[in-house]
């Protein structure tokens, strides 16, 4: 899918380059992993729009496991500046580049995979993780930033209103719904371990639960189905309640909030990737996007298969005073945010 052609994703991406410290980035080289992923795509994105716009002359290694899926999601980018890495970070590293920063971004992070293969999902982030914090070490890597998630805080204890950065709240280990969030809290210590052992200069954001046109085919989160069927004139399922409270983060305010912890962030800090404006339940994410299609919600009695990938996490709302005191400020509700999408989605 070529989003270039879409009038309202190149502005997104032209807004989004204008947030950054350009100056703090030209000249520079990045690792980016999981480049054909959500995050990683769309970072990749605005740093060859700040080329464009700025003249910044940075460099990107796009790293994903199938070089096709690369070109195909880049389709249309034509610049020396952009070269593909096909990796697995469950296997050696092979590539010999060196990059000034790396932004691992690289993880399962959709409740089919976690079903289907945790084993995968925990060794992607503990071992691709520990790859990476050994190249950087290896190469004088000048910071790595973790992409991790707002599912590392666990369970609501009710105390609370929103979690800041100090939070940590009860996993079940024992349930293997928790190989996500355990093994992304793992690769955190594992940042910080090398931080304090080997003096490896590592941020690390954690997102909330983001959402933006460019979702991958295989991603089957709530609010990526809820928008899939809008689009393709179907009704919008529910298969609970949804009164879960989410913090919500459009691409682009997320992106604008990553990149702003690489290059303001202190060395072994985490800090949440979230809007205050942007907090709503998963019944109300549902209701805006048939509000804004013209469709309906309907509830489905979930089968074992949506009871098996559910979350018991009641409510993950995140404070993001942290991040606003490096200078950045979300500008995406979640109404602007969907009528981005449902713009771009259109304009295809």
């Amino acid at each position: 899918m070529n989003f270039y052609s879409s009038v309202t994703y190149m502005k997104d991406l032209q807004d989004t380059a204008a947030r950054l410290k350009i100056c703090d980035l030209r000249g520079s080289s990045f690792l980016i992993t999981g480049a054909s992923g959500l995050i990683g795509s769309y970072i990749v994105d605005v740093l060859m729009t700040a080329n464009t716009l700025y003249n910044a002359d940075i460099q990107v290694y796009a790293l994903g496991r199938s070089r096709q899926r690369l070109s195909k999601r880049f389709e249309g980018i034509q610049t020396n500046k952009l070269v593909y890495i096909e990796q697995d970070l469950q296997t050696p590293l092979t590539f010999q580049c060196k990059a000034d920063y790396i932004i691992h971004a690289a993880s399962n992070a959709y409740p089919k995979a976690f079903r289907e293969d945790p084993v995968g999902t925990m060794m992607s982030n503990l071992l691709g993780t520990y790859q990476l914090l050994e190249y950087a070490r290896k190469n004088s890597t000048k910071r790595m930033l973790f992409v991790s998630t707002g599912e590392v805080y666990g369970q609501y204890d009710g105390q609370t209103e929103a979690y800041s950065e100090e939070y940590c709240g009860y996993l079940n280990i024992l349930q293997a719904r928790s190989c996500y969030p355990s093994s992304k809290r793992a690769a955190e210590t594992l940042c910080c371990s090398y931080l304090k052992q080997y003096g490896v200069d590592v941020v690390i954001a954690r997102p909330c639960h983001t959402y933006g046109p460019n979702t991958t085919s295989n991603d089957n989160r709530a609010n990526v189905q809820f928008i899939d069927n809008a689009c393709n004139g179907k009704d919008i399922v529910l298969k609970s309640a949804g009164d879960q409270m989410r913090s919500y983060c459009y691409i682009t305010d997320c992106t604008a909030g990553i990149l702003t912890v690489l290059t303001n962030g202190a060395s072994g800090e985490a800090y949440n990737i979230a809007y205050s404006e942007a907090q709503v339940s998963i019944a109300q994410f549902a209701g805006i996007v048939a509000e804004q299609t013209g469709r309906k919600v309907v509830f489905e009695i979930p089968d074992d298969e949506a009871l098996s990938e559910r979350t018991t996490i009641s409510r993950q709302v995140l404070d993001s005073g942290k991040l606003e005191m490096l200078g950045w400020q979300g500008k995406f509700t979640v109404e602007r945010g969907i009528a981005h999408i449902l713009k771009v989605v259109k304009s295809l």
